[in-house]
């Protein structure tokens, strides 16, 4: 039996406003690479397919499915993940309006519903409920019901509008 060994690439990205480099196989995903090589276990994998929105992250200011693209081809690229929401000892609005409405549970959904509701009030500063849950979609809850996570970004917009 012959076995190969995989081909590796080196990645640098800058995660979160820090410079990262490691030397992955080429098959590596991103969320892999994130967890795995970067010690940065705050971005979730659930679905593995890309349709659940736990591994969502900021990649070049895109919302991203980490589980369903390579890390080579994150290559240079500038990247956010939920570690880096917060300004150190200080959440961001976001945190607080989830927490303070009870926005997660579990905490599988919670990572990629925090970066993409963050990414949203970007967007749309006062996003409407129709809004808010269009955005939304492509983020799986099985806990909340949604009526939390709603009310949780209803409330940050409020904040950060006052700010």
């Amino acid at each position: 039996m012959t076995t190969t060994t995989p081909i590796k690439y080196t990645v640098s990205v800058t995660v979160n406003g820090k410079p990262y480099s490691a030397e992955v196989p080429s098959y590596r995903m991103l969320v892999d690479f994130l967890r795995y090589d970067l010690g940065l276990t705050g971005t979730k994998e659930t679905c593995s397919v890309g349709v659940c929105g736990a591994c969502t992250i900021m990649l070049d200011g895109a919302m991203t499915a980490s589980c369903i693209i390579l890390a080579v081809r994150a290559d240079g690229a500038d990247i956010l993940t939920i570690e880096g929401v917060a300004n150190g000892d200080e959440l961001h609005p976001v945190q607080e309006a989830f927490i303070a409405n009870g926005g997660f549970q579990c905490g599988a959904c919670t990572p990629g519903q925090i970066i993409a509701a963050k990414a949203l009030l970007e967007e749309i500063p006062h996003p409407t409920e129709p809004q808010i849950k269009e955005w939304m979609m492509g983020n799986l809850c099985r806990c909340t019901g949604y009526y939390q996570i709603i009310d949780s970004i209803k409330a940050a917009a409020e904040t950060m509008g006052k700010a």
